[in-house]
């Protein structure tokens, strides 16, 4: 592209989508005009970016006239808007999971696949955070030899379930404080018939259960590691739970490697591996916690030790900023290399 791209995010007043303008201005991200995008009930906000302040439009099918790239931060309007948008010759880059097994749009993680971004069709979609944090810490060891099988429990902060999950734990921690009882409605999911704590609490449950008993949050995991390393047969078990954190995932994850892989090679690969870094020092009580990672880009990797029982197993202990990598970022950086291999 010979001029800077004309730029909307979708969801601007969101988390993600604040994230995004928090983004552009940290990395100077290139454009020409930007467009704020979201629902009736923001449009006419007033929000700065870059120095200059711009107005909240409200979402529509012409919104997305003369976009070059459109950031969407998410959400079931994914589904109506992204078709929309494409259709007006703009590249949607969605946050949402409405396409990411779609066959046709290519599932990016820019740092593992971004090989993939050239067969977009008009939308690129952006991983779970889940997978991505997973994801950033395994490739650079499957990369020295291939992963057969992974078992990995998640420790998702409450900000994963949106502002109002994050209310929900300083509400009824600010209730328990007083010996008051605060009546949770969003965890683990609004839509549930059931909501329990997460203040003092562990929830293993992210999302609905489907028919296995595995939640969607879960099967998330499953297939989109399948679609980004383009390998369905690696197995993989996961366990996803909520925690009483503000942000930043956590995740233990256990790999089974074709060929053994010692702890130092595994060291060594994360460290070169751009957007991951290894904190880990036991004997220093060195390891990653997600106050570490918190508002930082970086995916944190620690514990890493050989299994007691598998000669080709590896332990492992991840954070990974969830709101940053694991939406927002994530998605900018599909965009800096479109741009950057004027593929837009």
């Amino acid at each position: 592209m010979s001029r800077l791209p004309n730029v909307a995010i979708l969801g601007a007043t969101g988390a993600v989508g604040q994230e995004f303008i928090r983004l552009i201005e940290e990395r100077q991200f290139p454009f020409a005009s930007l467009k704020l995008l979201a629902s009736a009930r923001s449009a006419g906000k007033k929000i700065s970016v870059c120095g200059h302040e711009y107005t909240v439009e409200e979402a529509r099918p012409e919104s997305f006239e003369h976009i070059d790239i459109a950031l969407f931060a998410g959400g079931s309007i994914s589904k109506t808007l992204a078709p929309e948008a494409v259709k007006r010759g703009a590249v949607v880059i969605d946050n949402s999971s409405t396409f990411r097994m779609d066959p046709e749009v290519p599932l990016v993680v820019p740092e593992i696949n971004p090989e993939d971004i050239k067969k977009h069709h008009g939308i690129i979609a952006n991983p779970n955070c889940s997978t991505i944090i997973m994801l950033m810490a395994l490739k650079p060891i499957h990369d020295i030899s291939p992963i057969r099988r992974i078992v990995v429990s998640t420790y998702q902060a409450v900000s994963g379930a949106g502002k109002e999950g994050i209310d929900e734990l300083y509400g009824e921690t600010a209730a328990a404080a007083q010996g008051e009882t605060y009546e949770p409605r969003i965890l683990p999911s609004a839509s549930l018939a059931k909501h329990y704590p997460i203040a003092y609490n562990l929830i293993p449950q992210i999302d609905v259960f489907l028919d296995t008993d595995y939640t969607k949050e879960e099967m998330k995991m499953v297939n989109e590691t399948h679609k980004i390393f383009h390998d369905d047969s690696i197995g993989i078990t996961p366990t996803a739970v909520r925690v009483p954190v503000v942000r930043s995932h956590a995740e233990s994850i256990y790999i089974e490697t074709e060929a053994p892989v010692s702890v130092e090679a595994a060291k060594k690969a994360i460290n070169a591996f751009p957007g991951a870094a290894v904190k880990d020092d036991p004997q220093e009580q060195e390891y990653p916690m997600p106050l570490d990672t918190s508002n930082k880009n970086d995916v944190l990797v620690g514990r890493i030790r050989k299994d007691l029982v598998s000669p080709n197993g590896l332990n492992l202990w991840v954070c990974g900023d969830q709101i940053r990598k694991g939406a927002a970022l994530n998605a900018l950086q599909i965009a800096e290399y479109m741009i950057a291999n004027d593929l837009i």
